[in-house]
């Protein structure tokens, strides 16, 4: 299908158009100067209306589903022909960089653009989606966009409150939405063919391999734990050093092990204490009590698990060994998801013809693909990000790295619209 890959030339003109549209995206936003987009807010409906003019300009029939999610359809050859679905989100944290979700969105309006100018169909249609809600910032619940399409929404999720007590389903109401109608979002299992998420990287592999761009493996899967050091608090001044039970002591000994041990398995593992609390907090007060939290992820949930069987072994350990008590209870666990290996080795020659090389990596940040494997096979392409830094202001692609993409982008969704629909 040699015929259907875009030029350097063309890729070139549709990479400054994909930037100039990230940047009028970021001027949709509830603050001045800084980009926040949530959930069923007036500016998630004004994106929507944008993103949906630029479907529409590329050739697409658009609507907007039953949990706000905009979608685009750019028919096959035979009007009933499963779909290819492209896409990522077009929400945001607060004080968001302006690539994360949306350029994974632009980029497959694009991919839609450069056939519908060549007139041009394929044997599966082609879908494009800006999901309404992949961060979770308004209501504390992630993926709702993603999750309305694959008709796993919880009934509990449309009485879920936001900060200011608005429930979803109210906050649906005030945008012209039916919280009663959410499975209408359902698509079908026969509908889509697969799902490619284009996303840049939120770490720094690609920049420190020097390449533009990456094949994602799996998205890693996570546990988080309150953990808890109880020894004995007491005069820091009259308890001699060989009675005490300091319970900071033994969880700063358990946190030099955390990173040690985990240094010591699979490379693509990674564990984080990100919060700790010392009771009673006084400079002069032994610590008796220490919570604190711990965060492991990786790619492969055995691997996962057993690093965290070890994590806490130890922990129990050292407790012991001191005098102290230590328990952890977690409250957070979700698997890795697999990358379909089909839809990764397409990925990977579409890169690997573009950049003279592919680099496989897992993605250690959650993406709308999570939710969408669950019923479709998924892959992601990686887009090399300034450093690594995302969720912040200072997320930053080069132009000349989005049109590499755009070519790879475009040579697998052709391959694929033909390998998968005989």
């Amino acid at each position: 299908m040699s015929d259907c890959q875009m030029s350097e030339a063309s890729a070139t003109l549709a990479a400054a158009r994909v930037m100039a549209r990230c940047d009028a995206l970021a001027e949709i936003s509830e603050t001045a100067g800084a980009l926040t987009r949530v959930y069923l807010s007036p500016e998630h409906l004004r994106a929507n209306a944008q993103v949906g003019a630029w479907m529409a300009a590329a050739g697409m029939r658009v609507w907007q589903d039953s949990v706000g999610n905009i979608c685009g359809r750019y028919e096959g050859q035979s009007a009933d022909a499963p779909a290819l679905l492209l896409g990522s989100h077009l929400d945001t944290v607060r004080n968001a960089g302006r690539y994360d979700g949306m350029l994974g969105v632009l980029t497959a309006i694009e991919v839609v653009q450069a056939l519908h100018q060549q007139n041009q169909r394929l044997p599966l249609a082609i879908e494009v989606i800006g999901f309404g809600d992949e961060e979770g910032t308004r209501f504390g619940i992630t993926l709702l966009g993603s999750r309305g399409l694959t008709g796993r929404w919880p009934e509990s999720w449309v009485n879920h409150p936001d900060a200011n007590g608005v429930t979803v389903a109210q906050a649906m109401a005030q945008v012209g939405l039916d919280g009663a109608a959410v499975q209408n979002a359902a698509r079908r299992a026969e509908d889509i063919a697969a799902y490619l998420e284009l996303h840049i990287e939120q770490g720094p592999c690609l920049e420190q391999a020097g390449l533009a761009l990456g094949v994602v493996t799996a998205i890693n899967g996570a546990r988080r734990l309150n953990c808890r050091f109880t020894g004995e608090a007491g005069h820091a001044g009259t308890v001699p050093m060989t009675h005490r039970k300091d319970a900071l002591a033994a969880a700063a000994g358990w946190m030099v092990f955390i990173e040690q041990a985990t240094q010591k398995r699979h490379p693509q593992l990674v564990a984080t204490v990100g919060t700790l609390q010392c009771q009673p907090g006084a400079v002069n007060v032994i610590p008796g009590e220490v919570q604190l939290t711990l965060d492991v992820r990786g790619p492969d949930d055995r691997a996962l698990a057993e690093l965290l069987a070890e994590l806490l072994h130890e922990g129990e350990s050292i407790a012991l060994r001191r005098g102290l008590t230590f328990s952890a209870d977690e409250y957070y666990h979700i698997p890795a998801t697999g990358c379909d290996e089909k839809l990764q080795a397409a990925l990977s020659l579409a890169v690997d013809r573009v950049q003279g090389r592919s680099l496989s990596l897992p993605s250690g940040a959650g993406h709308d693909a999570i939710a969408i494997a669950e019923r479709w096979p998924v892959g992601m392409l990686f887009v090399r990000n300034d450093r690594g830094i995302s969720h912040h202001p200072a997320e930053s692609v080069m132009e000349s790295d989005v049109a590499l993409a755009l070519q790879a982008y475009q040579q697998a969704v052709c391959n694929l619209a033909l390998s998968l629909s005989e």
